[in-house]
């Protein structure tokens, strides 16, 4: 029976990708080998967002030629062809991201299928995942609208293309039938999920729903399991989900990319910019829902950002108070139209910055931290251990927010929610106990 290795990299967009895939070879009887010695070929999904993730992806592509000589290409870094076989000339074959049917048919030519249908009662009825059984991620569109000067994703994904509600609720719902307890709503910009759509009418169960985030949010927190929402641009629409968080399954997070606190800085980004209204929106939601936990991501030595600039998203950090931040030095990524900007930033400065920036969010988010002592939360258990359980609060998102560390259970495993009480805090993670 043919072997298939996989090598999956990038962001959580890319993995559902992977999972696709990975869940047609499945269907088509191919078994997928962990090992590059153990497989026929090799599919590499690669990443091409900033520099560092295309040397990543070139370096990935070149050690599995090197250990198992025959390799498809696919991925962010595919629109890039050239790119890769001047680097590769010896891979079989190139795709762009989610183009499923292309490396479907590469891997046809290269790896001819058994016989057809022979391998569908092999593929699990909510397909292959990469992610443990208790949580998925939940892609609900494609592409991305904006033209953000320091991005190309536009160009690599495309427009955005949102899926059809219904089919969207459906992978959602055979997801929790399975076990998910927690489903993360990921895109390229999920709040603008339906515009390409014209917000149309479409029956769901018997339920008639308008194609749009608000009614998509609406659907998925009443399936009984925590929804996370990711990549949300901060539309004024996004508002009129606030109020629903913390009732039913709608978790009180809200993941909103807003890269720097200098309106000079974010009009060269080509991003909103008046800082004093996204402050004012912060508070309102807040007010609105105390709990709410806000992460965000930054971006220094963006091209012309000067000593003032980097003060003033200082000061925007300090103001916001956000509990969740990430920080990226500024990458001139090959047909991104920042590249063309005067007035480069060092590196070493941009990395300088970041240091920095990233010290003063320590401070905000042990502080934010601290004030939880004492409270009761519910948490989600990714790993129990001999002595503890590890697990996540609402205000945690798998691999890139904190943990909570309950260091009194019986009991337990993976996927079970409880409720505890936390007892201690460092600069990132809870301490708790269970009640």
């Amino acid at each position: 029976m043919p072997r298939v290795g996989f090598v999956s990299l990038g962001c959580p967009k890319a993995l559902v990708d992977s999972e696709r895939i990975l869940t047609q070879l499945r269907g088509e009887g191919y078994q997928v080998a962990d090992r590059y010695d153990g497989a026929d070929l090799v599919i590499v999904n690669t990443c091409g967002f900033i520099d560092a993730a295309r040397e990543e992806s070139l370096e990935a592509i070149g050690e599995a030629l090197a250990e198992n000589g025959r390799v498809i290409v696919t991925g962010c870094l595919g629109v890039h062809e050239q790119l890769i076989r001047d680097a590769h000339p010896r891979v079989l074959a190139v795709t762009g991201p989610h183009d499923y049917e292309a490396v479907m048919a590469q891997v046809h030519a290269h790896l001819p299928p058994v016989a057809a249908h022979a391998g569908e009662a092999r593929v699990p009825v909510e397909g292959v995942r990469l992610t443990p059984r208790h949580y998925a991620y939940l892609k609900v569109s494609e592409g991305c609208n904006h033209k953000c000067s320091f991005c190309i994703i536009p160009q690599m994904r495309g427009r955005l293309a949102s899926r059809p509600l219904p089919e969207v609720l459906e992978e959602a719902e055979r997801l929790v039938a399975t076990g998910v307890r927690e489903l993360l709503v990921i895109s390229q910009d999920t709040s603008a999920y339906g515009v390409d759509r014209r917000f149309e009418p479409v029956f769901h169960n018997g339920r008639p729903l308008q194609t749009r985030f608000q009614d998509l949010v609406a659907a998925l927190s009443e399936l009984g399991v925590w929804v996370r929402l990711h990549y949300v641009y901060p539309y004024p629409h996004v508002d009129q989900v606030i109020p629903q968080m913390g009732i039913g399954g709608l978790l009180p997070y809200l993941d909103v990319p807003l890269q720097h606190g200098s309106p000079r800085i974010l009009k060269a980004m080509r991003r909103p910019a008046a800082t004093e209204n996204t402050l004012e929106r912060i508070q309102r939601w807040r007010d609105t829902c105390p709990e709410l936990t806000l992460r965000s991501t930054f971006i220094t030595g963006f091209p012309g950002e000067t000593d003032e600039d980097f003060e003033m998203l200082l000061e925007f950090l300090e103001a916001a108070q956000l509990d969740r931040v990430g920080c990226f030095t500024y990458s001139a990524v090959a047909g991104a139209a920042a590249n063309a900007l005067p007035d480069h930033v060092p590196a070493e400065l941009a990395a300088e910055r970041q240091e920095i920036l990233m010290h003063a969010q320590q401070a905000i988010s042990a502080a934010r931290l601290r004030g939880k002592i004492g409270s009761e939360i519910e948490v989600l258990v990714d790993e129990v251990e001999p002595d503890r359980a590890i697990a996540r609060g609402p205000g945690d998102a798998p691999e890139i927010d904190g943990q909570v560390f309950v260091e009194t259970f019986e009991d337990l495993k993976p996927g079970d929610r409880v409720r505890v009480r936390v007892s201690g805090s460092s600069e990132h993670d809870l301490f708790a106990e269970t009640i």
